[in-house]
């Protein structure tokens, strides 16, 4: 990894540093997709916060307010579109400047007595001078898992999806459960499918808005679907040959498990 995390920056400070800008949800790159590099002191980096350095580079995060403009030389774009189009590290770097932002503009009062918080100057915090209450960066960790019954693959559509797009059941990990117990609870809540053979896949960060989604597969072990209104639109079975026509793509963790499926299947995606 190129990306060292840091609290306060070296000094002296280069003249120029990386900045990971944002407008409400948006990002904001150049009109090459890129990152842009800025001017220690630009005004674009009022407020900005301090994120550590990649590779030599200072990097700050700073999210624009509707009255600055946009310069002409850049693009305001959906962080989930970038997926894939900006190399992983850079992409993983923009998801952690979203997720620090956050959680600093949902953390400036202390939650205990209200006193107006301050960043720490030793550590990713931000912490209370009355009381001392000290909070972190949010982390909510989530399950993904792909349930094969057979040769079939258990899919779903949420409410909330892009028209047509089924994907594999997911789910939030409610309080004093462990991450097996989440994957069996969540798919049969979902589908009313109960599973075995829960096994660790892989993970991913998703800072929307902030996310950790842990991957699973798990096989079939009883039951017919019968699927949550309130969670999901619609579940099914579905074969290699006879996927949804749309599925997460290629960046997500979602499509990996699929992918994984399709592979033990014999089908190249």
């Amino acid at each position: 990894m190129n990306f060292y995390p840091a609290i306060q920056p070296e000094l002296p400070t280069p003249p120029e540093v990386r900045a990971f800008l944002f407008r409400n949800g948006n990002g904001i790159l150049t009109l090459a997709r890129l990152i842009p590099v800025l001017s220690v002191d630009s005004p674009l980096l009022k407020n900005a916060v301090y994120l550590g350095t990649y590779g030599t580079e200072p990097c700050y995060a700073a999210r624009l307010d509707q009255n600055t403009d946009v310069p002409a030389a850049y693009e305001i774009s959906d962080i989930r579109s970038l997926h894939g189009e900006i190399e992983g590290e850079l992409y993983s770097l923009i998801g952690y400047a979203s997720q620090i932002l956050t959680w600093r503009e949902n953390h400036q009062f202390c939650s205990r007595c209200g006193t107006k918080a301050e960043p720490s100057e030793k550590e990713r915090a931000m912490i209370c001078p009355t009381c001392g209450l000290q909070n972190y960066p949010r982390i909510s960790p989530s399950m993904i898992v792909a349930v094969t019954r057979g040769n079939e693959l258990l899919m779903a559509r949420g409410h909330h999806f892009p028209e047509g797009l089924y994907s594999v059941v997911a789910g939030f990990v409610e309080p004093g459960e462990n991450l097996e117990q989440c994957v069996a609870r969540e798919v049969m809540e979902e589908t009313g499918i109960e599973i075995k053979n829960i096994r660790y896949h892989s993970s991913q960060p998703w800072p929307f808005p902030h996310s950790l989604m842990i991957g699973f597969t798990a096989d079939y072990a009883g039951g017919e679907i019968r699927i949550d209104p309130e969670e999901i639109e619609d579940a099914g079975w579905y074969t290699a040959e006879n996927l949804p026509d749309k599925i997460p793509s290629k960046s997500t963790i979602a499509r990996a498990l699929i992918d994984d499926y399709l592979n033990r299947t014999g089908v190249t995606s």
